[in-house]
Order: C-alpha cells, then sequence, then structure tokens
C-alpha cells in the first residue's frame, strides 16, 4: 500500500482571469499503488465543448481501467484523449494543452503535449522543468540562446497538441526519482508567463502547504496588474514523504533484468532483423524529409509561401523522427524566416509598416545564417515600403472620393494604386481589385438609373401626346422608351409600352366598319294573299 505508507498533499487554482469562461481545466487520481494528476488548457474557441474537460475525463478513465507507471501506458493514455478530442470536433477543431504526472509515491513520469508545465522543485531550486512543444523552444535550441522563452513571440506557436490532426507525438519523461520535501507544481501558461521560475522557488519558502503556495502564487500573478489576465490553473504537490523501495525486491528485479538481456542475446537474429527494418524507415522518413524540403523551396521561390511553410514543417517533424539535428535546425529556421515574412506581409496590408518593417528585419538578419535564404525577397519588400506606403494614401483618398459617392474619381485612384502594386508585387493587390470593382458596379447603377429616367420621361410625354390626340408623335416617344427599357432589361416596362404602342396606331389608322347588309325582296306565299284577299272589302258589304 504505497500510498498509506508515504504523505502527497495536492492543492489547486483555476481561474478564468479576465474572461467569462475558463478553458483550462484539472483533475486527479489517487489509488493505492499510483496517482495520476492531469491539467489541460484548450485551445479552441467552442464555447459548448469544454475540450480541456474531455481531454481529462479520456485520461483519467483509460488511467482507471489499467493503473500504470509504463511509459506505453501513459502515451495510450494521452492517446486515447487524442481520439475523443478528434471525434468531437464537430464544429470547429478541438485543440488542448497538457501536462500530467503520473506517480508510484517514490518516482514520477512527466508527460506533455503543447506548452502546458511541470517545474520539479528541491530544497527550495528549480530541479527539473518540462520542455515545451512550441516553436520558441525549438528556436532556442538553435544558436539564438539570448531570448527568454516565457516571453518569445512564438511561445504559443505549439508545433505538438491534443487534436493535432496527424503526427501526434506527446513526450513523456524517463522515471524521475523523488525525495521528501519535494515539491512539484503543474500549470498553464496563463501563470508561467507572468510568474517566473524564480519566482516560483522563493514562493516556496516559509511554506508548508500546498494550498498556502498557489495562494502566494496567484498573488504574485495578480501583482502584475495587467488589463487582461488569461486563464490560468496551478497545482501544488508537495511530497512531504515518498515512499520507501524494498531492496530486495529491486535486487531482484535486476536479475530478472539480467536474464531478460542474456535471453535476448541468445535471440540476437531477430534483434538484427529489427534493426534492419528500422534502418529501411529510418530512410524512407530521410527520404520524405528532404522531398518536403525541396518542395518547400521551390514554393518559396514562386513567392507561395503558405505552401513552404507546411512543407517545411513536415520536413521538420520527419528530421525529428530519424533524429536529424542539422536537418531539424535547418528546417526550423526556414518555417521561422517564412513565418516572418508572412507576418510582415500581414502588417504591411493592415498598414502597420513599423511591425512590418520589424518582422522584415528579423527575417533578414536571421536568413544571412543560413545562405542567405530568402534576403532578396526581404530586401526588395524593405526597398518597396515607400511604394507601400503610396499605394496606402492612394487607396485612402480612393475611399474618401467613393464614401463621397464620387465613384468614378474613386475608380481612377484605384485603377492607379492597383497598378503600381502590381509592380511591386505588393500583396495587397487583390483587395485593390476588389475596390474597383464595386467602383464599377456603382457606376453602372448610375447609368442604368439615368437612362430608366430618360425612358419614363419619354413615355408620359408620348401620354401627353396621346392624351392630345397626336398619335403619330405619340408613337415616337413610345418607341424610344421602349428601346431604352429593352437596354436596361426592364421587361415589364418594354411590354407595358408595347401596349401604348399598339393603342396609339390602332387610334391613328382606325380599321374599316363593316357595310349593314341588304335583304332581297321576295314574292309574296300564299298565305300572304290569302290574307290580302280577306281583307279587301267585298262587292256585297260595299251594296
Amino acid at each position: 500500500m504505497r500510498k498509506d505508507n508515504s504523505e502527497f498533499k495536492t492543492s489547486f487554482l483555476s481561474e478564468a482571469g479576465s474572461f467569462i469562461q475558463n478553458k483550462d481545466y484539472f483533475a486527479y487520481m489517487e489509488l493505492d499503488d499510483v496517482a495520476c494528476w492531469v491539467v489541460v488548457k484548450g485551445l479552441d474557441s467552442d464555447r459548448e465543448v469544454n475540450s480541456a474537460e474531455l481531454a481529462v475525463k479520456a485520461i483519467l478513465e483509460k488511467f482507471m481501467e489499467k493503473p500504470s507507471m509504463s511509459r506505453s501506458r501513459i502515451k495510450k493514455y494521452i492517446n486515447n484523449a487524442q481520439e475523443v478530442l478528434q471525434a468531437q470536433s464537430i464544429r470547429v477543431r478541438l485543440k488542448a494543452s497538457i501536462v500530467m504526472v503520473v506517480s508510484d509515491y517514490s518516482k514520477i513520469i512527466c508527460a506533455v503535449a503543447g506548452n502546458s508545465r511541470l517545474y520539479h522543485f528541491r530544497n527550495g531550486r528549480l530541479f527539473y522543468q518540462s520542455n515545451d512543444q512550441s516553436l520558441a523552444r525549438e528556436l532556442l535550441n538553435g544558436p539564438d540562446y539570448s531570448l527568454g522563452i516565457d516571453h518569445h513571440e512564438e511561445r504559443n506557436n505549439l508545433l505538438n497538441y491534443l487534436g493535432k490532426p496527424n503526427a501526434f507525438q506527446p513526450f513523456v519523461s524517463k522515471k524521475i526519482k523523488l525525495m521528501d520535501g519535494d515539491a512539484l507544481l503543474l500549470c498553464t501558461s496563463g501563470l508561467w508567463e507572468e510568474v517566473s521560475e524564480l519566482e516560483m522557488a522563493d514562493a516556496l519558502e516559509g511554506v508548508t502547504e500546498p494550498g498556502q503556495y498557489t495562494d502566494v502564487l496567484e498573488e504574485v500573478l495578480l501583482s502584475r496588474q495587467k488589463k487582461i489576465i488569461q486563464n490560468y490553473t496551478m497545482v501544488a504537490i508537495f511530497a512531504n514523504k515518498v515512499y520507501l523501495e524494498n531492496k530486495k525486491k529491486t535486487m531482484k528485479t535486476i536479475k530478472l533484468i539480467i536474464i531478460s538481456l542474456f535471453l535476448l542475446l541468445l535471440v540476437g537474429g531477430g534483434t538484427i532483423f529489427y534493426k534492419v527494418k528500422e534502418a529501411k524507415k529510418a530512410a524512407e522518413i530521410t527520404a520524405e524529409m528532404l522531398e518536403h524540403e525541396k518542395t518547400g523551396n521551390l514554393y518559396f521561390d514562386d513567392g507561395n509561401y503558405d505552401g513552404a511553410l507546411k512543407e517545411f514543417s513536415e520536413g521538420r517533424n520527419a528530421a525529428k523522427k530519424v533524429k536529424n539535428p542539422i536537418h531539424r535546425s535547418l528546417l526550423a529556421k526556414k518555417l521561422r524566416i517564412t513565418q516572418l515574412i508572412i507576418g510582415g506581409d500581414s502588417e504591411a496590408q493592415e498598414g502597420n509598416l513599423t511591425e512590418a518593417i520589424t518582422m522584415y528585419e528579423k527575417a533578414l538578419k536571421e536568413g544571412k545564417q543560413i545562405q542567405n535564404f530568402g534576403t532578396e525577397e526581404v530586401e526588395l519588400r524593405i526597398t518597396n515600403m515607400d511604394a507601400v506606403v503610396q499605394i496606402l494614401d492612394a487607396v485612402k483618398a480612393g475611399d474618401f472620393r467613393f464614401e463621397a459617392e464620387d465613384y468614378s474619381g474613386a475608380l481612377t485612384i484605384y485603377e492607379k494604386a492597383r497598378k503600381q502594386a502590381l509592380d511591386i508585387s505588393y500583396g495587397g493587390e487583390s483587395d485593390i481589385k476588389v475596390k474597383i470593382d464595386e467602383a464599377k458596379e456603382k457606376i453602372a447603377e448610375l447609368k442604368r438609373a439615368q437612362q430608366e429616367l430618360k425612358a419614363e420621361v419619354l413615355e408620359k410625354s408620348g401620354d401627353r401626346s396621346y392624351d392630345g390626340q397626336d398619335f403619330t408623335k405619340a408613337i415616337e416617344s413610345y418607341t424610344l422608351a421602349q428601346e431604352i427599357f429593352q437596354e436596361t432589361d426592364l421587361l415589364a416596362k418594354v411590354l407595358s409600352v408595347e401596349r401604348k404602342i399598339m393603342n396609339a396606331k390602332e387610334k391613328l389608322n382606325p380599321p374599316p366598319v363593316p357595310a349593314p347588309q341588304v335583304v332581297p325582296n321576295e314574292p309574296p306565299s300564299e298565305l300572304y294573299n290569302e290574307l290580302i284577299e280577306e281583307n279587301q272589302p267585298s262587292d256585297v258589304d260595299g251594296m
């Protein structure tokens, strides 16, 4: 019962800072022989799904099934969280940065994906710190050691994190032995960006309980009086007494290892087979790495910096797999320079010229360290900054004309600005073209309105002529109005005027009136003769 024969105390703080929602999440589990603490920072923008909570629960669920200090088992815990986040990425891609510690109460193993951190203090001094999986850490592995990672501008540019679409590779440390009085601090970037390692160590002085320690750290954090405070989570674990290992059992374990090694020697043939297989796989990854670099260079030369960024990133990941430090460093630098150029272009398009020049100058300086990579492109951008200023001023003047509804004047200015943008390959040329199209559309709308007004005037003139019974003139006006309505695609008006034309033509040329029909005379019938005879006076009556 390791837990009963040791003393580990845990306390934590997790706050939303200046924000409504706290995207951090922490939970832990202490079993009889092994314990697990997990701190996760959600990195996505989904307001309905808490990616950090999902990840922590997924890890602890697997931990409960098979609690273990095995590194491969810990990777399985994390991979389960990775699969859960990918499966739940419906509206947006869920992302999270994680740090976890697993302990058998005498040793610990730390696992990281992203830039959430573990600090391990012994005797009031920093004994161990986990490494971030960020671009800043990659860059600081190179020749530029002068920059501090805690405030490096690429500290949150993560190369690995929970929810990453492919090539997910969390870091899992070796076993680290604990001693009585050791203090562990797990935290998210909301803490370590504001509180230095030295301040974390100083805060331990005179503190006996982990709750006191987190309170002091929070006071230091809030004393910065920042306008915006990020979500922050800190977990303090005080190992007041660690579990004492049974040395006899340890010796037994060592003997078992020796026997296992002996058996491995006996099956050395199998080992050689696997070595050959590994060498073949390494050769394939090396070929992929070189292909990614070659493709990235082509994209870069063509000005497709987004494509180059992707290729350099994948090439650098391949270099990590085959443990090729030279190409890993080279591709990391190319990645960094490409990002600086993209960032500079973005700032230039926004009109932030000072920031743009700063990024270009950094790219120029770092590009000279690797056979002048990209220096010509960057120097050209710096040289063209005067022209960029002129283009931006011209666009502003065009916008002013446009808002004043002087669309023709705006169009003239936009077209000149676009020509200048094309001459220097300015990245904001597409935005200017959009403005040109909008101005042309406005001009076309005005022309259509003028034509429609002209046609309506002609139609009314025709109505007046019609009322004055001058049908010839009415037809002329109606015909001209109808032609204009046809040009402006006002089909309803075209039909309306057509009816008026037909009416006027009927008035001008009325249709002939048909002559009345004449009934021919017929001989009197016998009945008629009889009636005549009956009505004639007889000779007797007259006598």
